[in-house]
This record gives structure tokens, C-alpha cells and sequence, in this order.
């Protein structure tokens, strides 16, 4: 038995080591665009903390490598501990053209290849005479023929062949005509132009011109003190030594297309690179019983706008049922090709009664500014089956008697109900004679009464409690001949104090709800006969006066 115990176990630990994965090795650059002399950085990561090293031998092939360096970081969320190696790669392509960064091993690990795209330098070629200068800045844009608040990128980058000090500065980008936000931290790098190495500072910007036009990006001016070689004892006091250098960016004209003519009029303009939606329910295709709700999220992401230019994505309503949507959350994030803007949209869709309903389809209409054309990004409705909870019914609908299978067990029934009206009688005989009796006590009823069942519903209203308040609420409509939905249909404050609460438990507005609004509504219920008014007026008011 023990032989067969310990078997069991180290098939079972083997089994573990065996489905255990690897460790993931990946892999980064910081741009995946660079010019002809340029250097760039690649980032290898892992959890694995062996003392290994990456093989580099396929980088050898198309790139030279300037320098490596490793990094250990620790992280801690508290409860568990993890501990990442990370090596850093400088690098200078060996062509022009598309290249990849190889597929790299570390022991079983290996990383995923890149792309890169590395452009000539005759293009830098036309400022000959500024680039014998220390210090000059290049300017590019992305698109200079861009559609009315579609996304261009302007890039500057400051070269430096001398050494400078930190107290440099760049005039900031505005522009009347146009939205410009700032793409990330800028990027240091070195680039070798005419055999001189140079320090480059980056610089992105993502522009949305909001003109139809001729627009003209502004120059931007950079400031900085060259470092002096000459004077080596400088302290850090004073002013520094060295000289103070000012370059300026060019102007560069943009040209604005007004909205195409073939875009719908009443639909959102949006002009986007790409555009992807998705939808997730809370439930599958099971029908929702009645009295839940069923959770629809709607996701977006769309490539080229900010999150100022996403727009609602809610569907069209559909007759009996209620929809509680909660706060939109927005985000938008910064790669190569400028802003993504994400946007995600929650509602609660309540049903009101039994039965099937089609809820339609969420349609987003954009331009595509690579294809110049009309795109429609669609996903597809549901049909929503409601049922009514089991015995829903049964008070209502009458039980009909069992057949008599034999007329012999009939005189038992006869008997037994012959003794139920005896007892009634007497009971009925017994009542009135203590009624009559003038120290007689009235009896308390076995359930809560409707007096004892409102002061409830106020007490859960003046402590702003949504769910308490719903809890009363039904307690207190069930002593009553009428559902919450027919005393709403014939009183329209209790219709809108209950809109108001149900949004309070289906969305995230729960702890701003205020119940003084939902008892007064109660309170000012008309009666439907003479003793349910003399009940509901003898009420004393929710704030009482003093004195």
C-alpha cells in the first residue's frame, strides 16, 4: 500500500513539472521606425532568474551591437513576491530597408520576432548647411493631407554633435485651429549623420485640426548651453560656462479636408485609422426569469482619435424594458502610430413582464482615413426570452376539485366538512360575545399591519437604503389589492420615485439616492375606497413640525 501511495505521488509530481509552461522571454523595441546610422535599444524580459545570458549571435547578421546591460527588478503585491531579469540592447542597423530582429533563445525560452523599417538618411540630406551646426532640429509630419479632425503626427527630432547641459528647454505646440496633445516622454537616442555622431532628442505630437484649409504648424524654438571643455573646474555655482544656443524648428503648411460629401449627415464624424467593437452579455441564450436584469458591456476601440471624439454607443429602446446604464469609463493610450482611444459602455436592461423581446443591434459609422471610404462597425442583437416565475399564476387561477374515483370515501369528506361549519359557528358565537364584553382586549393580527409595514418603508426611506427600501416596498405593496406597477399607472409621482430607485439598484448611482421623494409619493397614493383614504391621510407628515 505504501509502495503504491508513493507511486501515485511521483507520477503525480512529474505530471505537474511536465504541464508547468516555460518561462516567457519577451521582447521590445523603442521605436520601431529608425534612420539610416541610428541607434536604437531592445529589451529582452524574464521571470527566469538564472544566470544565463540571451544567445546574440542572430542579431550579428544585420545589426551591430553597441552595448548590452542587465536589470533585476522585484516586485511585490504582498502576498507573493516575483523577480524579473531584463537585458537592454543598444543596436545600429546594418541596412537600409525592412529587417527583423531574429527570433532569441535563452535556454528553452525564446522571444517572438520584430520589425523593423529603417529609412535612408538622403532624405535629412537637404539641410546640409544646417547640419554642420552643433545643434539643429528636423521637423516631419506623418500626413500633411489630412481630413477634419483626423490625426497627424508631428515629429521633431534635435541633433547635437556637443555635449549639453540639463537646463535645456522647447517651446510648447499651440495652435488656435487645432487640438495637440503631446505623444509620451520624449525619446533619447544617438544617430550618425556624415560620419559625425549626434545625440537626438524626440519629440511627438499628435495634431486634430479642427479647420477645413490651409493650416501652418508653427516653429518651435529649443534653448541650451553647450558644454565648454575648457573649463573642467566648475563648481555648479554661478552661471554656467559655456554658450547659450537657440535653434528654431521650420514652419510646415497642413492641408485640411473638409467631411466628405457621401458621409451620413446624421450620424457622429468620426475619422479613424481602424475601428474594433465587441459586445459581452452577462447571461448566454437561457431565458431571464422576470424580475432580473441582464448586463450588456459594449467595448471600443477605435486607432487615430482621442477620447473627446468617441461618442455614445447606446442601442435604440425597446418597448417594455428599462435600461440603467452605469458611467462610461474612457482611456486612450500612446504607440508608433499616435493616440488609441478605448471607451467602454454598461447597462442594465430590466425587463417589465413576461415574454420576447428583440433587442437591436449597436451600429457605429466612421470614416476610414486609409481606404477614404464610408465603414460600418456592427454587432448583432439578441432576442431575450422573459419567464414568468413558477406559480406566478396559481392565485388567480382556480384548483379545480379531483374526479371521484369511488363514491364509497365520500361520506368521510361530508363529515369532516359537516364538523369544520359546526366549529365555525361556534367560533363565530364566541367572537361576538367577547366583543360585546366591555373590558374585552382586541387580539393583534398575525401578520404586520399596513401601519406597521409603512413605518418601515419610511424608516428604510429616511436612511437612503436602496435595497432596505425595495424590501419594505414590496412587503408593503403585497398588503395591498394593487401591484406597484397599476398604483404607478395611476400616480405618476410613485411612477418616477420608482424609475429613480430602480436606477439606484441596477447602475452605480446607489449612494446618491435620496428616499424622501419615494415616501412622499406613497403617502400622496390616492385611495380607491373610503378606508384605505381615512388610512393614508391619518399619516403623520415625514418632517413633522416643531411646536
Amino acid at each position: 500500500m505504501t509502495f503504491f501511495l508513493r507511486l501515485c505521488a511521483s507520477i503525480f509530481l512529474l505530471a505537474s513539472w511536465l504541464s508547468t509552461p516555460a518561462w516567457a522571454l519577451t521582447a521590445s523595441v523603442d521605436r520601431a521606425i529608425i534612420y539610416e546610422g541610428e541607434s536604437f535599444e531592445l529589451s529582452l524580459e524574464s521571470a527566469d532568474n538564472s544566470f544565463t545570458s540571451p544567445d546574440w549571435e542572430p542579431l550579428k547578421h544585420d545589426f551591430i551591437i553597441l552595448g548590452t546591460r542587465q536589470v533585476k527588478r522585484f516586485s511585490s503585491d504582498g502576498q507573493q513576491s516575483a523577480t524579473t531579469t531584463q537585458w537592454l540592447v543598444s543596436l545600429q542597423a546594418r541596412r537600409i530597408g525592412r529587417l527583423t530582429i531574429p527570433p532569441l533563445s535563452l535556454g528553452s525560452q525564446q522571444s517572438a520576432a520584430i520589425e523593423l523599417q529603417v529609412r535612408p538618411q538622403s532624405a535629412r540630406e537637404e539641410q546640409a548647411q544646417e547640419r554642420i551646426a552643433p545643434v539643429f532640429i528636423d521637423a516631419q509630419l506623418s500626413h500633411d493631407r489630412v481630413y477634419l479632425q483626423a490625426q497627424t503626427i508631428l515629429t521633431l527630432r534635435i541633433y547635437h554633435s556637443v555635449s549639453l547641459y540639463n537646463d535645456s528647454s522647447l517651446s510648447p505646440l499651440e495652435m488656435e485651429q487645432a487640438r495637440v496633445e503631446v505623444l509620451g516622454q520624449p525619446r533619447t537616442y544617438e544617430s550618425t549623420i556624415n560620419g559625425v555622431r549626434h545625440g537626438v532628442i524626440e519629440v511627438r505630437y499628435a495634431i486634430f485640426p479642427l479647420e477645413s484649409g490651409t493650416l501652418e504648424i508653427p516653429a518651435q524654438a529649443f534653448s541650451a548651453t553647450l558644454v565648454d571643455r575648457d573649463q573642467q573646474n566648475f563648481l555648479g555655482f554661478g552661471n554656467r560656462p559655456g554658450k547659450r544656443v537657440q535653434v528654431r524648428s521650420p514652419k510646415i503648411p497642413l492641408t485640411v479636408l473638409p467631411k466628405p460629401d457621401s458621409y451620413p449627415k446624421d450620424e457622429p464624424w468620426l475619422p479613424a485609422a481602424s475601428v474594433s467593437l465587441s459586445q459581452q452579455w452577462s447571461q448566454g441564450d437561457e431565458a431571464l426569469p422576470l424580475g432580473e436584469s441582464l448586463t450588456r458591456t459594449l467595448q471600443l476601440s477605435v486607432e487615430g482619435v482621442s477620447t473627446a471624439q468617441l461618442s455614445n454607443l447606446r442601442s435604440q429602446d425597446v418597448d417594455g424594458v428599462r435600461r440603467y446604464a452605469d458611467q462610461p469609463q474612457s482611456s486612450q493610450t500612446i504607440n508608433d502610430n499616435g493616440l488609441t482611444a478605448t471607451r467602454q459602455e454598461s447597462e442594465a436592461l430590466v425587463p417589465l413582464q413576461a415574454g420576447t423581446y428583440a433587442l437591436p443591434p449597436v451600429r457605429l459609422t466612421w470614416w476610414n482615413t486609409k481606404t477614404a471610404q464610408v465603414e460600418v462597425s456592427e454587432l448583432p442583437g439578441r432576442t431575450l426570452s422573459v419567464s414568468a416565475p413558477q406559480g406566478a399564476n396559481n392565485s388567480a387561477t382556480p384548483r379545480l376539485p379531483e374526479p371521484r374515483q369511488n363514491k364509497a370515501l365520500l361520506w368521510p369528506w361530508q363529515l369532516a366538512s359537516g364538523v369544520l361549519l359546526l366549529g365555525n359557528v361556534l367560533l363565530l358565537i364566541l367572537w361576538l360575545r367577547a366583543r360585546r364584553a366591555p373590558s374585552s382586549n382586541k387580539t393583534a393580527a398575525s401578520g404586520p399591519s399596513t401601519r406597521t409595514l409603512l413605518d418601515e418603508l419610511k424608516r428604510t426611506c429616511l436612511a437612503n437604503d436602496p435595497q432596505q427600501t425595495r424590501q419594505a416596498l414590496d412587503a408593503w405593496a403585497r398588503s395591498k389589492t394593487e401591484t406597484l406597477a397599476q398604483m404607478g399607472s395611476r400616480h405618476a409621482p410613485l411612477a418616477d420615485a420608482l424609475d429613480q430607485l430602480n436606477s439606484a439598484l441596477y447602475s452605480e448611482t446607489g449612494q446618491q439616492w435620496q428616499g424622501q421623494e419615494l415616501f412622499e409619493a406613497v403617502r400622496s397614493l390616492p385611495a380607491q375606497d373610503k378606508k384605505e383614504e381615512h388610512a393614508d391621510s391619518a399619516l403623520p407628515p415625514l418632517y413633522p413640525r416643531s411646536g
